[in-house]
């Protein structure tokens, strides 16, 4: 058995738990696909709200800044960052589209450095992953603005998706090893 001062450390997986959320996962995640727009349009309004709780913390630290100058500096942050979370709020539709940009431009420099990663190495894996991240971002810019809500419930689908077959896989490992 492992101490906590041993250096290494043990992870216990109920493999119940894991096969019931990988199960939950999948049921999201086919959803997310089913109704794209739908999931896409949550993702926008939790990202909002998600802003607006960083403001009204951001706001909290102004209050406790050590000196007036630091604590305008940390007061006008706050404010911007609660004006950027209203907006992602009020608009989803334009918050969709903002991520949508971000997430073509980022398929596309990851699937650079990706190719960049594989020629280098001489590894035809990651030459070939790097350019279909750099034909998707390609895609969903091409596409846009009708990629926004759509793209990214679609993306959400297929990820949730795979983590439930990865934690259903993890789960079954988990009881394999238990039982033997």
């Amino acid at each position: 058995m492992n101490s906590p001062t041993s250096g290494s450390t043990a992870i216990i997986v109920d493999p119940k738990r894991m096969t019931t959320f990988g199960i939950i996962a999948i049921v999201l995640g086919i959803l997310a696909m089913a109704m794209p727009v739908v999931a896409g349009l949550s993702i926008a309004l939790m990202l909002g709200f998600l802003v607006l709780v960083a403001g009204t913390i951001r706001l909290v630290w102004a209050f406790q800044a050590g000196s007036v100058g630091e604590g305008i500096l940390k007061f006008l942050l706050a404010g911007l960052t609660l004006v950027c979370g209203v907006l992602l709020v009020a608009n989803p539709i334009f918050a969709s589209g903002f991520l949508t940009i971000l997430l073509s431009l980022y398929f596309i420099v990851d699937g650079v450095s990706e190719v960049a990663v594989g020629i280098g190495s001489r590894r035809g894996w990651f030459t070939f992953a790097g350019i279909v991240s750099i034909l998707l971002g390609v895609l969903l810019w091409m596409q846009f603005p009708l990629s926004g809500a759509w793209a990214l419930g679609i993306l959400l689908g297929i990820k949730l998706l795979f983590i439930g077959l990865i934690m259903l896989m993890g789960g079954s490992a988990a009881r394999s090893a238990a039982a033997g």
